[in-house]
């Protein structure tokens, strides 16, 4: 199929939202309304394409980006399903990285929830124009209206309806399209021939007020069409849809939709949507990056004549086909059985074979153009964040960044057999997933495992053993705390020995400071060529940095610090790199014990959703596990959401806490959000257990 589509014809679009808000089942829908499936899958039965791991049809819910490919109105749509809970955000968050557009889904009945806002932050940083879908319409107590304003208050956004419903909850059997102004009405149950019709009566008066306030919303991005519309001249639909598409994709704009995926309705009218207002490639301007040769920034544009550029966006272990690695091609033409350069190693790979995916299914291609989304086989040190480009020019993408994970447990093999394939296993995972880390623990040589949340964690064990056939026993989650500092310090370093027949000569004066959270750790050289020559600068930051990665009080990464090389000596002869490490590293150990450090524990946004009668147990509950309640907020169905900053040392359990507490009927969700210092009888407790 590859290169049947001219680049206008192309739409890469994600479908991102809070979980249960309904990507996964609008994603089948529109597979089914497209002709690439034959049936509906279904997320409650297991049956949907693009939840295809073992773990995502017992859990109903999806853990990692799937990628698609279907044809609408004679185009090419690439989706990318993405997960949404919070513990799987690596997969949001690369899928974005790589997307020209987004479809942002949200639940009519509980509107912009916190997982909501974290995705759309994510599109904001990465500046993907996006099209909002209301699903589940037929719910009790769903309002489309009350929607748009969440929209408005918590995402600063600027909705406008492109679409509103005919009817509500039992009685919603459509839509009414405000470009064109029509009824939409769905009759049959699988919605396949929708009956157009005019708007009734009932609604057309409403129906005008609101095409008017689109009409004035438009035409206030739009010079020519402000006057037509000042002038009361005639604005058509094709006109109303051109300049509709230039809002959104400059972000001035987001149309909203509604629909419910579940009941067969409102799907085409959004598949007309992403292709009528979401770009094709060609329409955002050229990825740019730097050539790592002469640190000059380039750009590449979406051409087929351009250098190959694609930025690799995941990495994942096949068990038929071995290590996939899904790429976007930005420029050129990336072939088959050809030598590419991965720039971010500065290494030469060889890509033996090329495949469109469609979730686990595969469909295998000769060529990936310019807008095209697929996987390579043969890339073998290739990862996540990394450019793959032409070797005559090479331009390396900025990288995708991943948050650091909160959550740790100790694993260990069950057998002497399980422990030789248990590396190589977290070793492929680790691959595969930025948000996970794995280290032994010097002290006791365990090995540990982090990730962002215990859902991770769980499924990640869960792979272990169904995939690589690895059983081990797993210890409890423990928090994964950090360090910092509080007060600035200047400290010395000096080195002077003689070992064997040699002198070694190492001098340094350290500034070291604390920074405002969420810095990171920054070092920077003050001195001049005289004091410290500049080859063993990058030998005082390696030790510099090995610091920072054991804490003081009790060996936990230290972050928010900086530190300064301000002044120091040296020998002519007996000066070395070794020396000058073994001096920075005496300097920062004493300077941090000078420095004040504290404990810092990660802090989590929680939203709780509970029945109105529980409130009372469940704000206690919350009080006793030092929750900042920061607001709350009733909702249709006599439903009470509470959202808090709560430390994850005490969430541990809190799903069966919350179960017993509500009879089955809360829910929560939490995501984390920043360190902060841990209070003093607490932090001792912590170092003294």
């Amino acid at each position: 199929m590859s290169g049947e589509y001219p680049l206008e014809r192309i739409r890469n679009i994600g479908f991102i939202a809070h979980i249960d808000a309904g990507k996964t089942t609008t994603t089948e829908r529109i597979l089914f309304y497209t002709g690439r499936t034959h049936r509906m899958g279904e997320v409650d039965e297991g049956t949907a394409v693009t939840d295809w791991m073992p773990q995502e049809k017992e859990r109903g819910i999806s853990i990692t980006a799937a990628a698609v490919t279907c044809y609408w109105r004679n185009h090419q749509i690439n989706i990318v399903d993405t997960p949404g809970h919070i513990d799987f955000t690596a997969e949001v968050q690369r899928s974005l990285r790589i997307l020209d557009g987004g479809v942002v889904i949200f639940d009519a009945v509980n509107g912009v929830e916190p997982q909501s806002e974290t995705v759309w932050r994510q599109a904001d940083l990465y500046k993907v124009p996006r099209i909002c879908f209301v699903n589940k319409m037929d719910r009790v107590g769903a309002n489309f209206w009350r929607v748009i304003e969440m929209i408005k208050e918590r995402l600063k956004a600027n909705p406008v309806a492109v679409q509103m419903p005919l009817g509500a909850e039992d009685t919603f059997t459509g839509v009414i399209d405000l470009v064109e102004p029509r009824a939409i009405i769905y009759k049959d149950e699988l919605g396949t021939s929708p009956e157009i019709a005019p708007i009734p009566e009932s609604l057309a008066e409403e129906a005008m007020l609101h095409r008017d306030k689109l009409l004035e919303k438009i035409a206030e991005t739009d010079d020519e069409l402000m006057v037509k519309y000042l002038e009361g001249e005639e604005i058509t639909p094709e006109e109303l849809k051109k300049a509709l598409r230039k809002a959104v994709i400059s972000g001035k704009l987001v149309p909203v939709l509604c629909g419910a995926a579940l009941r067969n309705k409102g799907i085409q009218p959004l598949l007309d949507a992403i292709v009528d207002y979401l770009p094709s490639p060609l329409d955002l301007p050229p990825i740019r990056g730097v050539n790592p040769e002469t640190g000059a920034e380039e750009k590449r544009y979406p051409k087929l004549d351009e250098p190959l550029t694609a930025l690799v966006f995941k990495v994942h272990s096949d068990p038929y086909v071995g290590r996939l690695v899904y790429l976007r091609v930005y420029s050129g033409v990336l072939r088959s059985n050809r030598r590419v350069l991965n720039a971010t190693r500065a290494r030469k790979e060889r890509v033996d074979r090329l495949l469109r995916m469609h979730a686990n299914k595969r469909e295998e291609i000769t060529e990936l153009r310019a807008g095209d989304i697929g996987a390579a086989l043969g890339l073998k040190q290739t990862f996540t964040g990394e450019t793959i480009c032409s070797e005559e020019s090479p331009i390396v993408l900025e990288p995708i960044s991943f948050p650091e994970p909160v959550v740790s447990v100790a694993i260990e093999p069950k057998t002497q057999a399980d422990q030789e394939r248990m590396a190589e296993a977290l070793q492929r995972l680790a691959e595969e997933d930025p948000t996970f880390r794995v280290k032994v623990d010097e002290q006791t040589g365990q090995t540990i495992i982090s990730g962002m949340g215990e859902l991770h964690l769980e499924i990640l064990v869960d792979r272990l053993s169904r995939e690589f056939k690895v059983q081990a026993n797993v210890g409890k989650p423990q928090v994964a705390y950090k360090e910092t500092i509080t007060k600035p310090v200047r400290v010395e370093g000096l080195y002077v020995r003689q070992i064997g027949a040699r002198n070694h000569y190492g001098h340094v004066w350290l500034e070291i400071e604390p920074l405002p959270r969420g810095q990171g750790n920054k070092f920077e050289s003050k001195v001049g060529e005289d004091k410290i020559p500049a080859h063993f600068i990058p030998a005082i930051e390696e030790a510099v940095r090995e610091a920072l990665e054991v804490g003081i009080l009790a060996g936990y990464p230290i972050i928010d610090v900086k530190v300064s090389l301000v002044d120091g000596s040296f020998h002519p002869e007996d000066s070395s790199e070794m020396a000058f490490k073994v001096a920075t590293s005496m300097a920062m150990e004493k300077g941090l014990r000078q420095a004040e450090p504290v404990l810092m524990e990660p802090y989590m946004k929680l939203e709780v959703v509970v029945p109105e009668e529980f409130i009372g147990d469940v704000l206690g509950d919350l009080a006793s596990r030092r929750a900042d309640i920061q607001g709350m907020e009733l909702r249709p169905g006599g439903v009470q959401a509470v959202r808090a900053m709560v430390p994850l040392s005490e969430m541990f359990g809190y799903a069966t806490d919350l179960r017993s507490m509500t009879q089955g009927r809360g829910t929560f969700t939490m995501e984390f959000d920043h360190y902060e210092v841990i209070p003093g009888e607490i932090m001792e407790k912590i170092l003294y257990r």
